[in-house]
């Protein structure tokens, strides 16, 4: 049975026991884990031209009595006027249908634009971002019982590299999925779902189901005391947004980082079957997060 007290005190002995390397990667890993006024200015110009000159014009405006007299020069003026009237909504119906043709034209290219940058960021995602955070999970593993090389971030992409970036895909995938159910079970399946990165950097050979099935059984009564870890940082995360980010760069985040580690470790030996299927015997000997005689 593990307890926040000693996962904490190991995280903090073996990160500052490597402290720039812990520090490197957990920068990397927080890169990786988790961004009209003129044109109505001008119609109110123009508009307030137009009344002006409607007004002056009233006003130098001299009555003719001509005009009565005249009966046919103001019928012809009057048709003029109507004529010139629906000329001006044809012309003005055809300036509208162009300009939705226009606007239709531009949403379908930003739509376009939208799926090709979305596409681009999902195979970044998934074939460069996951096996990395598996690269990186994996430093943070092996430091917990020794001072651990930056090169350990490469262990995703030199270890069934195919299968690490599927099942990490699928992580990420399912974690959507009930996150769209009100968000709640979302949450509850990320911590069901916490261990798959460290399983794959213990053991790349781990096929997507049983890397599910295992995290799920590592996690089974431990999601809500995961939680409950995750939220006694939370005074050092206000401190690191008071400090702008440094104090998370500097010691949070390498903090965060390492105690996760030391919570994948504390579970492995808590499975009577260890984390690859070990015995506890077997375990005990081969486990390459034992931990170190003092």
């Amino acid at each position: 049975m593990w307890s926040r007290a000693q996962l904490k005190g190991r995280a903090k002995a073996t990160f500052k026991r490597n402290y720039w390397k812990c520090i490197l990667i957990s920068l990397l890993l927080t890169l990786i884990a988790g961004g009209s006024g003129a044109a109505s200015g001008n119609i109110s110009s123009a508009t307030g031209s137009l009344h002006g000159s409607d007004n002056q014009a009233g006003s130098s405006y001299d009555y003719d009595s001509s005009y009565d007299s005249d009966d046919g020069s103001l019928r012809d003026f009057e048709a003029g006027l109507e004529e010139g009237f629906k000329d001006g909504l044809k012309a003005g119906n055809r300036g509208m249908m162009g300009g939705m043709v226009a606007a239709a034209i531009a949403i379908g290219i930003l739509i376009v634009v939208f799926l090709v940058i979305f596409v681009l960021i999902l195979l970044v995602d998934v074939f460069i971002i996951n096996p990395l955070e598996v690269g990186c999970r994996r430093f943070f593993i092996r430091n917990l019982n020794e001072p651990a090389q930056i090169g350990n971030i490469g262990y995703g992409f030199d270890n069934n590299y195919r299968n690490v970036a599927k099942t990490m895909f699928f992580r990420d995938l399912f974690t959507v999925l009930w996150s769209l159910l009100f968000i709640i079970p979302g949450i509850v399946k990320a911590y069901e779902y916490m261990m798959i990165p460290y399983l794959l950097a213990d053991n790349p050979q781990m096929t997507k189901e049983q890397a599910f099935a295992e995290s799920k059984r590592m996690m089974q009564g431990q999601k809500w005391k995961a939680f409950v870890l995750d939220l006694s940082f939370i005074g050092w995360y206000i401190l690191s947004g008071l400090t702008l980010g440094i104090l998370a760069i500097f010691y949070v985040s390498p903090y965060v980082n390492a105690t996760h580690a030391a919570l994948y470790e504390a579970l492995c030996y808590a499975n009577p079957a260890g984390s690859n299927g070990f015995t506890q015997q077997e375990d005990s000997v081969n486990s390459p997060f034992r931990q170190e005689n003092v």
